[in-house]
């Protein structure tokens, strides 16, 4: 038995290094929301995370591990020492990190000994609260790589020029302004044109989805169904178009657009979407129709259907899941796409969101406007996808097996 696998060991070890996350976590979170000045301390949280953690492992309820975890962090912080340091922060403030720190603690502690006893310790109950506390470690590393650009997004749209000014780094919110927390995104729509802008890129988005499936349910069908010279190369090269980059073809776009008047509009912009949705459409949908039992198809050809009966009868609605992930696919990248649409549109009328945001970032322009159009084309797209999301994962997933 190697000495690292004795519980106690083992918990004071996971105990400091979770101790120490979490330290590092709130402090963070702390000094997002409050403006106040919280920092973790790495030094005076690995000892008092190594007793807490041999605290908890003796611990059977889940309640008392977080009621030590809050007693560590009460004690510590209103002492002016510990995992977490501040300096002139409020005492609701104090109250607040204490809580959330020392719940934090417990609750993950508790969870990661689930299966750690004080005494030696098997190979699979000492991995096993090795994983437990990367996984809550990840859980937390990955949460904070999306939620703080993005909160920090949010709140930067809600400052006015004066608050920016006086301390950029304070993403606090000053509930005392009322309705001029918005005040940002009010003259984004009035002063910018931004709902031009949105019906823009909605149009432009939907018409491209349409298009997109016009040409890929066929292809892709034919594809995956009917035999003819070349099948299997052009299956194979459907990608090809989709791997070129586009910054490799925006010279020869941009001369060709501009050579024939369609540079600047609208138009040109659903002729060349297309082009760069339309093969990823055809490899995903290809996939689902191999998927689909082609007796059902077969039956329908023998009761006088023709092929393109088949197809729209059988085979779509067979396939509606598969198309609504491709669809809402194509439409984010539509929604996203900021190259083509800076390189092709230079009228404001014509804008797509995206334009209309890197028309913000001008050094006349407040940030808090850059980061409230950032906000209007970010939130719209995520609704959609969280409340899509599970359309999406079957169709991504119901072609990978066939029958």
């Amino acid at each position: 038995m190697t000495p690292f696998r004795r519980g106690y060991l083992t918990a004071a070890v996971i105990g400091a290094l979770w101790t120490w996350v979490i330290a590092i976590t709130v402090a963070i979170a702390m000094s997002f929301a409050t403006g106040d000045a919280f920092r973790p301390s790495l030094l005076q949280a690995l000892p008092l995370g190594a007793a807490l953690g041999a605290v908890v492992l003796r611990v059977s309820q889940r309640g008392l591990a977080m009621a030590a975890g809050v007693g560590l962090f009460v004690v510590t912080l209103w002492a002016g020492f510990g995992p977490i340091l501040t300096e002139g922060v409020g005492s609701v403030a104090l109250g607040v990190a204490a809580l959330l720190a020392g719940l934090g603690c417990g609750w993950g502690l508790h969870g990661m000994f689930a299966q750690v006893r004080p005494g030696p310790l098997t190979r699979h109950e000492f991995e096993d609260a090795i994983i437990r506390f990367l996984t809550g470690f990840g859980y937390i590393f990955f949460t904070a790589i999306v939620a703080i650009p993005f909160y920090v997004m949010v709140m930067t749209s809600l400052k006015n020029q004066q608050q920016l000014v006086a301390n950029p780094l304070d993403f606090s919110l000053d509930l005392t302004q009322g309705w001029g927390l918005f005040q940002s995104y009010y003259e984004l729509f009035t002063a910018f044109n931004f709902g031009t802008y949105m019906v823009n890129s909605l149009f432009i988005s939907v018409m491209t989805v349409f298009i997109t499936l016009l040409f890929s349910v066929p292809g892709a069908y034919a594809v995956a169904r009917l035999r003819f010279r070349g099948q299997a190369a052009f299956s194979r090269s459907i990608l090809l178009i989709y791997m070129v980059p586009v910054i490799v073809l925006a010279l020869p776009i941009y001369i060709g657009f501009s050579m024939t008047g369609l540079r600047n509009t609208l138009f040109g912009i659903l002729l060349i979407y297309p082009v760069t949705t339309i093969p990823v459409a055809l490899y995903m949908l290809q996939g689902y129709f191999r998927g689909l039992p082609a007796e059902v198809e077969e039956a329908g050809l023998m009761d006088g259907l023709n092929r393109l009966q088949v197809i729209w009868k059988i085979t779509l609605p067979l396939a509606l899941p598969a198309l609504a992930s491709v669809s809402l696919y194509v439409f984010m990248i539509a929604w996203n796409e900021f190259l083509l649409a800076f390189m092709l549109l230079d009228d404001p009328s014509r804008f797509t969101l995206t334009r209309g945001i890197a028309s913000l970032n001008s050094s006349e322009i407040p940030r808090q406007h850059l980061m409230a159009g950032a906000v209007v084309a970010t939130v719209p797209i995520m609704a959609l996808f969280l409340g899509l999301e599970r359309f999406m994962t079957k169709g991504l997933t119901a072609g990978s097996v066939k029958g």
